[in-house]
């Protein structure tokens, strides 16, 4: 009788683990492609209380199975990138005060490295989220005939995620020029593509913050171009699209508008995205496009990096 009751008790246990839903496995990043989004409304506003069927996201234009969805704010290493060229001599202080708001809004978990890049690439040297750290690692002057070094700072802000700390990558780069390219024959070139080519491998999300030139005015030698005065005043072109395709932001101040604000609503963007992963289709190792759309919410945009490197062999 005991031996009949104990495999009717068994029975009955393999029939509710049976009958239980099969959930979505999530292996973790080395699995999952995982995927921040950003959501605002046709005026600019984030829109943070979406919910997971609300998303749909596409592995090079195939519906995929979402496994990971969390809309709570995720822990973020950022590492802010100021631009220290001569033509930035003009918006010191703006820069100094604009930094100090940024330090002031960073999360509990969050932790930040402050880097520089004119006639040298500096970069604070750990990450911290102690503000009197980070204004230490400020610059305090700008020397007038600094270079531009864009591409060679955001690269050397990438690597300083080569460790396995938590949080998701993030580089912050503001500037108000076009690259210079290398100015010594020791300086390895950098380019544009190279740094959205490795925000991509590396899963880097890069966001800038360009601005117009507040320097020194210099007497032109010859006749005034004043098409091209006004092009060399704006910020490189190529930083809005690496920040396109590694699903962060672009930001353009104005002469009449508070970097502060802009430096804010970096941080509030990172706090209010939306975390979303699936399972890769295929292990080969390519290059996949991502498309993530709003279902059944007319007016709001999403905005995610655009591709991502499939894993490689099996799991």
């Amino acid at each position: 009788m005991t031996r009949l009751l104990t495999l009717s008790i068994v029975a009955a246990c393999v029939f509710v683990v049976s009958a239980a839903p099969q959930q979505p496995i999530f292996r973790g990043t080395s699995d999952a492609v995982r995927v921040f989004v950003t959501v605002t409304d046709k005026d600019g506003r984030l829109i943070p209380d979406l919910k997971q069927e609300d998303f749909e996201i596409k592995d090079d234009g195939k519906a995929q199975p979402i496994t990971l969805f969390d809309n709570t704010p995720q822990p973020v290493r950022l590492v802010t990138m100021l631009d220290v060229s001569g033509s930035m001599e003009g918006n010191l202080p703006l820069l100094r005060a604009a930094s100090d708001q940024l330090f002031s809004r960073l999360g509990p978990n969050d932790v930040a490295r402050v880097g520089t890049f004119g006639r040298d690439v500096v970069i604070s040297p750990s990450f911290t989220r102690d503000p009197s750290e980070l204004r230490r690692a400020l610059p305090t002057s700008i020397a007038p005939d600094a270079p531009t070094p864009l591409w060679r700072a955001t690269d050397a802000a990438m690597e300083k995620f080569s460790d396995d700390g938590e949080g998701r990558s993030v580089v912050l780069v503001l500037s108000d020029g076009k690259d210079s390219g290398p100015t010594g024959f020791n300086q390895r070139y950098v380019s544009q593509a190279e740094v959205i080519d490795r925000a991509r491998k590396q899963d880097v999300m890069v966001y800038g913050v360009g601005m117009r030139s507040r320097g020194p005015r210099r007497s032109p030698a010859g006749p005034i171009d004043i098409q091209a005065a006004l092009i060399a005043d704006l910020p490189d072109p190529g930083l809005a699209l690496a920040a396109e395709q590694s699903g962060g932001g672009y930001i353009e101040i104005r002469p009449n508008q508070d970097l502060a604000e802009a430096f804010a609503r970096v941080v509030d963007e990172l706090h209010s995205q939306y975390l979303i992963g699936f399972a890769p289709p295929k292990r080969d190792g390519k290059v996949h496009d991502i498309e993530v759309r709003i279902l059944n919410q007319k007016g709001l945009k999403p905005r995610a990096r655009k591709n991502y490197v499939a894993p490689a062999g099996k799991p």
